[in-house]
């Protein structure tokens, strides 16, 4: 298995926004910006995020995206799923060729195998990776401001 740039894109980004902005909304030029991640690329991946419902949008000058929920209950399996689909190995070897038992054999190890790979992606979740950003002392981005003229 291999994860796409989508998915490890989708994990930077939200994890942009639950350590730069505290989960708030977060406009894409700056995910970008901070992430070296394409702003086109940057606006597909959350469309299927907020499909996914681990992402919400909000228009406007103060609008972008942000956290559907608490940086805890996000995990990074989530994410791969919404992007990647099922994480998994095998293919279910169903072209009919070969041995029947060493099919089974062999399609059981790989439907384990998915198993315990799939767990590693679920036992981290984004607030975990907010802490271990904070361990490496990782500089915040500071708090955007909004400057009007009349």
């Amino acid at each position: 298995m291999k994860l796409s740039n989508k998915g490890r894109y989708g994990v930077r980004a939200i994890f942009d926004i639950a350590f730069h902005s505290g989960g708030k909304a977060t406009q894409i030029k700056d995910i970008s910006r901070r992430q070296a991640i394409p702003p086109r690329f940057l606006e597909q991946i959350f469309q299927d995020l907020k499909k996914a419902g681990l992402v919400t949008s909000k228009r406007g000058p103060r609008g972008g995206y942000a956290l559907a929920m608490e940086p805890d209950a996000i995990r990074l399996g989530d994410i791969v799923r919404a992007l990647e689909g099922p994480i998994a190995l095998g293919n279910g070897d169903a072209d009919g060729n070969g041995d029947d038992t060493s099919r089974v054999v062999t399609e059981n190890a790989f439907s384990e195998l998915s198993d315990n790979i799939e767990a590693c992606f679920d036992a981290i979740t984004i607030q975990d990776l907010c802490e271990r950003a904070d361990a490496h002392d990782l500089r915040r981005a500071p708090p955007r401001r909004y400057v009007y003229s009349i």
